[in-house]
């Protein structure tokens, strides 16, 4: 089958650290891989416009700026990007459009794919409370805002042929909030063999560890986490690993030295390399995600494929991952109480983390990368009319 001159368009993109970003990099990288004519739009990590190839990928930067409130977030002005990223569709001449968000670089590409006739496809990962930190938006304000934010994306997406989310559950979500009833859930997918690779503890972990990884902002709620973990039994030897930056960080630090947990319990990373992040999936006992705006949680799957039982929100996405007494427990968001128990049974229980794990292995194989590929390959070609795409399994 001939392949594709294929034009994504991302408003976050490596090196930012974040799940929508490793997402447009692996999609982008894997298609390249496939033989097709990869291009990516995305804001510039430090201003200025330029072009690079990366991993087969060529990937065309859009001026950004930086955002005052938060020094790893840049921005780009509509009046810059709109006419910017229409000029670079209008010079690589794709044969289909795929944008990831309906921000100022998807927007724009949106209206110019729309205004040019190309097919556009269009992938939610989306969801208001993962911006109000960032935005300052007072709570008061957050539920208006929650309408328009997602009465805007529906302008923006309803020009797509094809709409996409990453489970069932954020397909839900797009048809109640912004009314777009016809999305496929299509997951994210990761490469599980790279992550297996960390399905056996390094040396000298004798003392089980709980690990978190993600952004530290309000909606992650690693708060809960941190009040969970102190309230262990006293007897119960354990470590809490906190991998990931942000807004809240410098709380949740306070917070953990004011619940009694020093340095030699409770570390904070920070931002780390991917071999770093493996090391941790590779130490770790249990894999704790207490957020509850997750549409999919791409380190949630990462360190399934790594072997590790997993304890989670029941929220949002998270229930399509987690197996209740399969391959890990779901609790009440906001019940420490439970997410206490949680932890202390799966920390005190040896072997039964080891058939936890071996599930969440088998669990995961649903979302290897390749079938993710597949799936979008095949709704390009719908997009384009080649064909009709085939039924798509639930993700």
């Amino acid at each position: 089958m001939k392949p594709l001159r294929i034009m994504l368009g991302a408003d976050t993109y490596p090196p930012d650290v974040n799940g929508a970003a490793r997402f447009a990099e692996r999609l982008a990288t894997g298609l390249a891989g496939r033989g097709h004519d990869v291009h990516v739009v995305a804001p510039s990590p430090d201003g200025p416009v330029r072009r690079h190839r990366l991993g087969g990928v060529t990937v065309h930067r859009v001026r950004s700026h930086r955002y005052p409130w938060h020094e790893n977030f840049r921005v780009c002005l509509p009046w810059q990007a709109g006419p910017a990223t229409a000029a670079v569709l209008d010079e690589v001449a794709p044969d289909v459009v795929h944008v990831q968000a309906h921000f100022v670089v998807g927007r724009g590409l949106a209206a110019a794919a729309s205004a040019s006739g190309r097919p556009l496809v269009a992938t939610n990962h989306f969801m208001p409370e993962n911006l109000f930190g960032h935005a300052r938006v007072p709570t008061v304000l957050q539920q208006a805002a929650a309408r328009w934010a997602w009465r805007d994306l529906a302008r923006v997406y309803g020009r797509a042929s094809v709409v996409t989310a990453p489970t069932p559950r954020a397909v839900q979500l797009l048809a109640e909030s912004a009314g777009l009833t016809d999305a496929l859930p299509l997951s994210c997918g990761i490469d599980t063999a790279r992550y297996a690779s960390a399905a056996t503890p390094a040396a000298g972990t004798d003392v089980p560890t709980v690990l978190f990884v993600g952004r530290l902002d309000t909606e992650k709620r690693v708060d809960e986490l941190l009040r969970a973990f102190a309230a262990l039994p006293a007897g119960l030897a354990a470590r809490l690993e906190i991998v990931g930056d942000g807004s809240r960080r410098a709380d949740w630090t306070a917070l953990a030295a004011d619940l009694g947990l020093d340095s030699q319990r409770v570390r904070f990373h920070g931002f780390v390399s991917e071999d770093d992040l493996l090391a941790a999936y590779g130490r770790c006992a249990v894999f704790c995600m207490p957020g509850v705006a997750e549409l999919q949680s791409l380190v949630t799957l990462e360190a399934m494929a790594a072997g590790k039982p997993v304890v989670a929100a029941d929220a949002m996405a998270l229930p399509h991952l987690v197996r209740p007494g399969r391959n890990g427990w779901l609790y009440p968001p906001g019940d420490v109480a439970a997410l206490t128990t949680r932890l202390g049974g799966l920390l005190a229980d040896a072997p039964l983390r080891r058939r936890m794990g071996a599930a969440s292995r088998e669990i995961v194989g649903e979302h290897a990368i390749g079938t993710t590929l597949d799936a979008f390959e095949a709704v390009y070609r719908r997009a384009l009319g080649h064909e009709t795409a085939p039924a798509v399994r639930a993700a």
